[in-house]
């Protein structure tokens, strides 16, 4: 074969100079491979925020981040997009093409060449008269079969040159074809194929059944492999590094070619197999073929040579066309499990980048990048980790940057609302008192910048007494002066959220926990010395930590203990004596259950009046312990208003009555007024904001 044919010659020696520094470069290089080079590396924020999302809906970790990765981002395609596209091409293919292109082109070439003979017969007038009524009656009564037809012609006299050129182009044709069943690209790499190409391509399928023979029974040596790529390594384009990597890329091949005759109509299969007998003239291409394909499959068995598809299109396919397309398909029912990731263990790096840019381009490739890119991020970022069960969960650094989002979405609602206050500036010692003073080692009072300028100034001026006057610094540190600020009381904060079935089944799950999340992060990261305890009730009251609570599944358990619940809390507010104690109710029906004395759980709806009585003693017991008591009653029942409403007279407390989506900004509002002195009688809290059509002041 001609060198040109698959760019080296099959005698080619060892590697070269050339040779071994391209080896080197793609070591230390890799090929290109799309996306921006200088983009900055993937942000987790928006997936961290919908993955706690899920998680405070009663998702796990695992399958909220699972779910991310199949919905995207705003401005990046999901696995559920690629997975669409794979669906559609794959779609597009079985409806675009049939499996009859070979055996039309064959019916094509047979035709036509025995329309030329018949001209050619006309036409001979110094022809024996008898010789050409034999010729005519033969071409006339020849087998509407296309393979019977070329098997009936192969002893035949072709007295037309056009007519013998297109009948050996059939055999041609058909040899070329069963070689790119096997070996792509074969079929225009042989077109015009001399008999010394044949010939060589029956010794490299001789050497190469032997090669496969030999390692199928653990004979054969690295030296075997290394001959025959010397000697053949033309036709193998892949560059296979061994006889694995060679059996590899030919199984999946020669697996395509079965799976396109098994998808052939029988009587297509038939004409077939009877038209592979005329290859290149000889049985012994298909001898050899059948032997390979023995051997392969009995190396590679895990591969699909059993199946079958159903093409319905128009354009007619080739056999090595159509093996191609076979493999196209194999191609894109792997991406399609790769990118459902719904397997045991399933991860983005289960995705094979080059396959899907093959199939896809390179614009899938990179969305599938970014996605991998982004899955190893927050299983390496410490967002994610793994319980003593195996399970993935949320990480405290993960919970503190779900708390800072939600925390800033509050501070905008606020502003946007009336603008008088930012939480920046929250957790600071008190309000400014006007006053300054000097300095000292661990304040955190902000400066008095005109003060501290001024001493500065004064001192390069005039000098003076005292460390640091004389040196010729802009600022020294006895020059510094902050900024005073009004005392502030610590607080004890006690958050009921009420965790019954209705808060699940009307769509308030999510809010409460997002709330009691941003409750959280603000008195962590800004009111450090306020001591915060979360507490949910439903047919009983628990003290939870942040994570339990915003990873706690829907209860569907009936009642709604809120005696517990403010049992729990003053134990709480007694456990500090010296803070200020801070009340805060999240709930959305009456009190349906109650402790006894003896521990046990009393429920009954509608509310007992042993239930009331019990819930409201506790009441009292805060307000004896002096909480600041403010209920958020969500929903819109009118005995549910009025109970809430004579409790909040009753302990001189507020109720608040906002929308879910102002849940967070009234709960972080009121407690931020409860640490103000006055806020509540002047009107500046939530209700003050919002008016006082939305609380109840008594």
């Amino acid at each position: 074969m001609a060198e040109s044919a698959f760019g080296q010659n099959a005698g080619a020696s060892g590697p070269s100079d050339a040779d071994r520094l391209g080896a080197e470069h793609r070591r230390r290089f890799r090929r290109y491979d799309g996306g921006d080079p200088m983009a900055a590396p993937v942000d987790i924020a928006e997936a961290l925020d919908a993955i706690g999302e899920s998680v405070m809906g009663g998702s796990s970790p695992e399958r909220a981040m699972q779910e991310f990765l199949r919905r995207g981002g705003q401005n990046q395609n999901g696995l559920d997009e690629l997975a669409r596209r794979v669906a559609e091409k794959r779609r597009e293919l079985l409806q675009k093409h049939n499996l009859d292109g070979t055996l039309k082109e064959v019916k094509e070439l047979l035709d036509h060449a025995v329309l030329e003979e018949r001209k050619q017969l006309a036409r001979d007038t110094q022809m024996d008269d008898l010789d050409r009524a034999f010729d005519e009656m033969r071409l006339e009564n020849l087998s509407p079969s296309p393979s019977a037809a070329v098997s009936e012609l192969s002893d035949y006299e072709w007295k037309s040159p056009q007519a013998r050129a297109d009948y050996e182009k059939i055999k041609d044709l058909l040899g070329r074809e069963m070689l790119d069943q096997r070996f792509e690209g074969m079929k225009d790499a042989l077109e015009n194929a001399t008999d010394e190409d044949r010939q060589a391509i029956n010794e490299m399928l001789t050497d190469l059944n032997e090669l496969l023979a030999k390692h199928k029974n653990g004979d054969d040596t690295p030296e075997d492999f290394d001959e025959f790529m010397q000697k053949h390594g033309q036709y193998f384009p892949e560059n296979p590094q061994n006889v694995d990597e060679l059996i590899d890329a030919m199984a999946k091949r020669a697996a395509a070619a079965q799976r396109m005759l098994n998808s052939m109509s029988p009587e297509q299969r038939q004409e077939l197999m009877e038209l592979s007998a005329q290859a290149f003239g000889s049985p012994e291409l298909m001898q050899s073929l059948s032997e390979l394909d023995a051997n392969l499959q009995a190396l590679r068995p895990g591969e699909d040579w059993r199946g079958s598809e159903r093409f319905d299109g128009e354009q007619g396919l080739g056999l090595g066309d159509a093996t191609g397309v076979l493999q196209d398909l194999a191609d894109l029912d792997q991406l399609s499990d790769q990118l459902a990731q719904s397997y045991g263990g399933a991860r983005m790096d289960d995705v094979d980048l080059d396959k899907l840019a093959r199939q896809l381009g390179d614009q899938a490739a990179v969305d599938a990048r970014t996605l991998r890119e982004l899955e190893k991020a927050l299983r390496n970022s410490g967002t994610l980790k793994k319980d003593s069960n195996g399970h993935l969960k949320l990480t405290p650094k993960a919970m503190r940057q779900l708390g800072k989002a939600l925390l800033r979405d509050v501070a905008t609602r606020m502003s946007g609302r009336q603008g008088q206050r930012e939480l920046r500036r929250a957790g600071a010692s008190g309000d400014l008192s006007g006053a300054s003073r000097a300095w000292e080692f661990g304040d955190t009072e902000p400066w008095d910048i005109p003060r501290t300028v001024l001493n500065g100034v004064q001192r390069r001026l005039g000098g003076g007494a005292g460390e640091g006057r004389a040196s010729g610094r802009l600022i020294a540190v006895d020059d510094i002066e902050v900024q005073e600020t009004e005392t502030r009381t610590q607080a004890a904060v006690a958050l009921l959220v009420d965790t019954s079935f209705s808060m699940a089944m009307d769509g308030r799950w999510v809010p409460m926990k997002r709330t009691a999340l941003a409750l959280h992060t603000l008195i962590s990261s800004r009111f450090r010395g306020d001591h915060l305890q979360l507490i949910g009730f439903g047919r009983q009251a628990e003290v939870m930590d942040i994570e339990t609570l915003t990873g706690l599944d829907a209860m569907w358990d009936k009642g709604t203990n809120l005696h517990h619940g403010l049992l729990l809390a003053n134990r709480h507010f007694r456990k500090h004596p010296n803070a200020q104690p801070v009340l805060l109710i999240i709930t959305d029906g009456e009190p349906t259950s109650h402790l006894e004395s003896d521990g046990r759980v009393f429920f009954s709806y509608p509310p007992h009046p042993l239930t009331i009585a019990a819930s409201v003693r506790e009441l009292d017991n805060s307000r004896r312990l002096g909480a600041q008591t403010t209920i958020f009653r969500l929903g819109d029942d009118p005995g549910l208003a009025r109970f809430i409403d004579s409790l909040a007279k009753r302990v001189e407390g507020h109720v608040v009555a906002p929308e879910l989506d102002d849940l967070g900004v009234a709960v972080v509002d009121s407690y931020l007024g409860s640490r103000t002195a006055g806020t509540r009688d002047d009107g500046a809290g939530y209700g003050g904001w919002y008016g006082r059509s939305s609380w109840v002041d008594e």
